[in-house]
Order: C-alpha cells, then sequence, then structure tokens
C-alpha cells in the first residue's frame, strides 16, 4: 500500500512554500517543493500591518499552490502562518483573502509550536541522529534557536532578529559603503552580545563539545547554494563540514560591495532574495562570532517538513 500524500502551505515572514511528501510514520518523502517571495514583512514592523499588495501576492499563491496539491491527489492538506501573520493587527484581512483563494483556514501558529515543528522537521535527517544541535532559523523577521539533540529539544527561543526587518532599519546605498556594512555589524554585535548570549550561550557550555550549528530559512540555503557552485570541488566537505566562519564572513564583504543589480547576477541566487541576502549573511556571521561557531551546516528541511506529518 502506498504511503499517504500530505500537502503544507506554509505562509512565513519572507515566502510562502509548499511542500507534498508521502508520510510514512515520522518518514517524510518529499515530491514536490515550491516556493514564492511575497514580502509580507516588507514595511511591516512600524506599523504592524500588512501591505495589501503582500496580501493580495499571499492569497494569489496559495491559491495557486492548494490548485497543484489537489491535481496531485493528495490526502490532506493544511496551511500554517507564522510570525509576519501572528503578530499582524490586520491578520484578519490575510485570513479571510487566503481562505478565499484557497477554500482553506489558516492555522496561525504560536512562537512555540513553530519553533517545535522546525527542530522536528530538521532532526528527521538521518545524517543528525546522535548529534546534538543548535539550529537557527533566520527569517524575514525573527529568528529561532533551538538547541536539542535527536528529538528532544533541550532549548527555545525567538528573537526579533530578521533580514527584512534589517533590510528596513539598515536601507543602504544603492552601492552600500563600508561605514554601513560597519554599522550593521556593530548593531548586530551589541545585540548578541544583549539579547542572545545571556541566553543560549549557557546552553551550549553544558557539554564540552560544541553542538552543530545548523541553518535553516532561504538565507542559510542561498549561502550553500553561492558557495558550493562557487567552489564545486570543495562540495563534498562542504555538505560533511559545513561552511567556515571565514567563509561566510567573506561572503558578507563581497555581498556588501555589490550593487542589488550584481547580485542579482550572482550564480546561486535567487534575485528575488538579492536585496536581503546581505543582511541574513550578516545575522549567521554574527552569531558565528559571538557564540564560537567554526563552522555552518545548511539544512533543506524545515518547520513543514515536521508540520506534513500532522495534516
Amino acid at each position: 500500500m502506498a504511503s499517504p500524500r500530505h500537502t503544507v502551505i506554509d505562509i512565513g515572514t519572507n515566502s510562502i512554500k509548499l511542500l507534498v511528501a508521502e508520510v510514512s510514520g515520522h518518514h517524510v518523502r518529499p515530491l514536490r517543493e515550491e516556493s514564492e517571495q511575497t514580502r509580507l514583512g516588507e514595511g511591516f514592523y512600524e506599523t504592524h500591518l500588512l501591505q495589501g499588495k503582500a496580501v493580495h501576492a499571499t492569497a494569489y499563491f496559495a491559491g495557486k499552490f492548494a490548485d497543484l496539491a489537489r491535481s496531485l491527489k493528495v490526502d490532506g492538506l493544511r496551511i500554517i502562518a507564522t510570525s509576519a501573520v501572528r503578530d499582524a493587527v490586520n491578520q484578519a484581512e490575510l485570513l479571510q483573502a487566503v481562505e478565499q483563494k484557497a477554500g482553506l483556514k489558516v492555522d496561525v501558529i504560536s512562537g512555540a509550536e513553530e519553533a517545535g515543528l522546525a527542530f522536528r522537521g530538521v532532526t528527521s535527517d538521518a545524517d543528525l541522529d546522535g548529534h546534538r544541535v543548535c539550529l537557527l532559523e533566520v527569517g524575514g523577521g525573527s529568528a529561532q534557536f533551538i538547541v536539542g539533540k535527536d528529538q528532544r529539544m533541550d532549548f527555545t527561543e525567538s528573537y526579533a532578529l530578521g533580514a527584512v526587518r534589517l533590510l528596513e532599519r539598515f536601507a543602504p546605498s544603492s552601492l552600500p559603503r563600508v561605514e554601513e556594512l560597519q554599522a550593521c555589524r556593530q548593531w548586530l554585535r551589541e545585540f548578541i552580545a544583549t539579547e542572545i548570549q545571556p541566553s543560549v550561550a549557557p546552553v551550549l557550555d553544558q557539554t564540552r563539545k560544541r553542538p552543530l550549528l545548523i541553518g535553516v530559512g532561504g538565507a542559510a540555503k542561498a549561502l550553500l547554494r553561492m558557495e558550493t557552485l562557487l567552489n564545486s570541488a570543495l562540495r563534498e566537505d562542504i555538505k560533511s563540514e559545513g561552511i567556515p566562519a571565514a567563509t561566510v564572513s567573506e561572503w558578507v564583504e563581497e555581498l556588501w560591495r555589490m550593487s542589488l543589480s550584481d547580485r542579482k547576477r550572482v550564480v546561486g541566487l535567487k534575485k528575488k532574495r538579492a536585496d536581503t541576502i546581505p543582511f541574513g549573511a550578516a545575522i549567521f556571521e554574527a552569531v558565528m562570532q559571538g557564540l564560537g561557531f567554526a563552522h555552518l551546516r545548511v539544512s533543506k528541511r524545515g518547520l513543514r517538513h515536521a508540520a506534513v506529518q500532522a495534516v
């Protein structure tokens, strides 16, 4: 008997994602994955209002993804929403628009549920069995830190630190200046030191061996794609060990030297992520420096890989 086909549509701060997968117990075999950037978090953090254009785009792609899932004869379909929708003053506007287009109600999940799903989704990867990990999910509006081993979480916390949020705070010149990067790095160092280190560092120090740092989300995957395409000879080393901290810093320097149009031509970087990637990369750099991580491993799995099991 074939395993059931389940689908999750994940509405995030920066993008909306589709996962169609066969589910057998805790095993998830992806069959179809899609992603579209709709930027719900754009212009959000001062007013906490979702912009009409982003609401329309999100509802449109939710409907498109739902139609695609139904055409694949799935056994179950669920739509979830996270950070920006959870905090929006006009949340009802988005929920109504998506329900109208997709024919389904949206499940707005809590921060704690989001963290739990992300952890279970990433650690469903057999390569991580037996390893203590520090999962860092960098989104548009927030960063989730989760420390644990196998399917057990020891620590979870969400911080107001995201690529879109930083883009709006440090909107760079058309050709970013050195002092703009310096200002962003300084702000990140202070944020890590005051907001993150006091709670995260003691958890990391509980064992002699440092946990593996696992990056999740679009910025992490973009760094992986850019580095492996640039250094194809090192692809297996990067897969097993991760991206070295010095290499992450080199990418931060390189990306900040480029104009937006130049970043759109970088091999491995999606054009729609070209404006936020300098900030996403800078967040990973600051965390690695501030918390003492030598390598960044990247997971292509996420919360939807766990959420699809509960459809």
